[in-house]
């Protein structure tokens, strides 16, 4: 434990001066709102940017109307960690959710310096972990050993019934961090549902086996979460086309939903240091930050 949290303090200096070199301090940005929440709609008025206008409300036929925002208040950051067991494949030393988990605490410890809010929501098919948003480093601490000692009830996934019971959980407008494979179907909706109620930042852990299988003819493949095992001919060209076909498929379809909601995607390279991409995400926050603002 001890030299886990050691680990993690490195990673978190090494985000830290990052992000100081290359945004002049705006670290704080990936735990602060973009600035504005939705408030009402009022008639357009001569001069109001055409973007805010309302086209649902403006449809029904009684005017053009334009929404009006405020300021938002700080808000609470909710680390949503998928530990089913599609997540303990790996490649090399760490498996998916090795990573996961490490990057909740370095976001852990980055928040209580800040002096952020920070809470956690471990799902698979069902609530596995859940710990109240709070500040300080002891809240950092508790959540990092809650995630090294967390040994999941269920290795099932369902992330429809996970984001739901997120919906449940967290009523208060909040930025929630959903990290998962998103191995998964029928979470659209649901995933949907959560980009329009918080500020919804995705990160996808991607294993470079998942992207390159290489042609091993008829092999045996244990499924993690049923236990059961099917014979497959990793070398037959319908094979390849179609898993990879369906993966891309999957991937492209988060892409659309968090770019048509405005909520931030990052593919995380669990083979490669994740220090770089997770710079890059906070880099991306910085900018949408400042824009809004």
């Amino acid at each position: 434990m001890k030299e886990l949290v050691q680990k993690l303090r490195k990673y978190e200096i090494r985000i830290r001066k990052a992000i100081n070199t290359q945004m002049q301090g705006d670290f704080h940005s990936v735990f602060k709102g973009s600035g504005l929440e939705f408030d009402d709609v009022r008639s357009y008025q001569y001069g109001d940017d055409v973007r805010s206008i309302d086209w649902n409300v403006s449809a029904k036929g009684h005017g053009t109307f334009v929404k009006t925002y405020r300021e938002e208040k700080e808000q609470s950051v909710f680390l949503m960690l998928d530990v089913s067991a599609s997540q303990t494949i790996g490649t090399g030393k760490q498996q998916k959710l090795e990573v996961g988990k490490e990057i909740c605490g370095v976001l852990a410890l980055a928040a209580a310096r800040q002096q952020s809010q920070i809470g956690i929501i471990c799902i698979s098919d069902q609530k596995e972990k859940y710990i109240r948003p709070a500040k300080g480093i002891e809240q950092a601490y508790t959540i990092i050993k809650a995630l090294h000692e967390l040994k999941p009830k269920s290795v099932k996934t369902s992330l429809s019934a996970g984001i739901k019971l997120t919906l449940d959980i967290v009523k208060r407008r909040s930025i929630i961090l959903l990290i998962s494979d998103f191995i998964d179907v029928s979470y659209e909706k649901e995933l949907a549902m959560l980009a329009k109620r918080h500020d919804l930042i995705v990160l996808q852990l991607v294993d470079m086996r998942e992207r390159s299988i290489p042609g091993m003819g008829i092999v045996p493949v244990v499924d993690k979460e049923t236990g059961k095992t099917v014979w497959l001919n990793t070398s037959g060209a319908a094979f390849q086309q179609q898993y990879f076909s369906q993966y891309k498929q999957n991937q492209d379809k988060i892409i659309r939903i968090c770019q048509k909601y405005q909520a931030n995607y990052l593919a995380i390279q669990t083979n490669e240091d994740y220090v770089p991409q997770l710079v890059n995400l906070f880099r991306i926050r910085n900018r949408t930050t400042k824009k809004s603002a």
